[in-house]
């Protein structure tokens, strides 16, 4: 199974948390919200821009910014992204 980092998951995939590397008080807080090795995260979609990009972790929906998520390192369990459908929604 591949690792790599949050940042770079597909919106659709899902996958286990295996480190977090970061300074110990941005992982304490990361803890606290869930981002703990053995973890299930979802990546369920990201802002119009790319960043930032909303995960499911523990039932819960958290926002993180790239510049974090680039840090902690997902072991990809399903890559349902492929399978999402690709309309376009316009604004009105």
């Amino acid at each position: 199974m591949d690792v790599l980092a949050l940042s770079d998951a597909k919106v659709g995939s899902a996958g286990v948390v295996e480190r977090v590397d970061l300074p110990d008080e941005v992982s304490h807080y990361l803890a606290h919200l869930g981002f703990l090795p053995g973890t299930s995260v979802e990546i369920l979609r990201r802002a119009p821009a790319g960043d930032p990009r909303v995960y499911r972790i523990d039932g819960v929906e958290v926002g993180l910014r790239n510049e974090t998520a680039k840090h902690i390192f997902l072991r990809v369990i399903s890559d349902t992204a492929d399978n999402l459908p690709t309309e376009t929604i316009e604004a009105a």
